[in-house]
């Protein structure tokens, strides 16, 4: 009995002071993919290389809102309230595809990029935990403790580089 008493006294003694020892780091990802220089970068690419066809969607937008107006406001012909009517289904489904296929393609875009800064992200942390010695490096947790964040430390490195 004492024995267990004494053994578990020990236990408890080394995992305290294994604990004490270990270090302990989080990464914030979402942060990092939003605010490091490199995000910044990717994000005014995609801006600049879809702005075509952002612009060209809210063209059709317009025209769209246009015959609509023309067909509210009346003083036109049943048959050419119908030739409208059939211009305007015509025009709404040609913009939805064309929303659709650049929302897919912008994700696609965005996807790539983010895969490009995820591998420098992690490969920074790594370097980091490697240099300063961590045993862990947490990038999801419910809560964190803001000295255990080294979120700015990895922000800084990826605009060095």
């Amino acid at each position: 009995m004492i024995r267990s008493v004494f053994a578990l006294i020990l236990f408890t003694g080394l995992a305290g002071y294994a604990a004490a020892d270990t270090k302990i780091g989080f990464v914030d990802t979402e942060r990092v993919l939003r605010e490091a220089v490199p995000a910044v970068r990717a994000a005014k690419k995609l801006e600049k290389e879809f702005e075509a066809r952002r612009n060209e969607l809210q063209r059709v937008s317009a025209q769209g809102k246009a015959l609509q107006n023309a067909i509210d406001k009346g003083g036109i012909s049943e048959a050419e309230r119908r030739n409208k009517e059939r211009d305007l289904i015509k025009l709404n489904q040609d913009f939805q595809r064309m929303q659709r296929e650049y929302n897919e393609d912008l994700n696609a875009r965005r996807n790539e990029e983010l895969a490009g800064l995820q591998e420098r992200a992690n490969a920074v942390i790594r370097q980091i935990a490697e240099a300063e010695r961590y045993d862990v490096i947490l990038q999801d947790a419910v809560y964190r403790n803001p000295k255990l964040d080294i979120t700015d430390k990895i922000i800084r490195q990826l605009a060095d580089k």
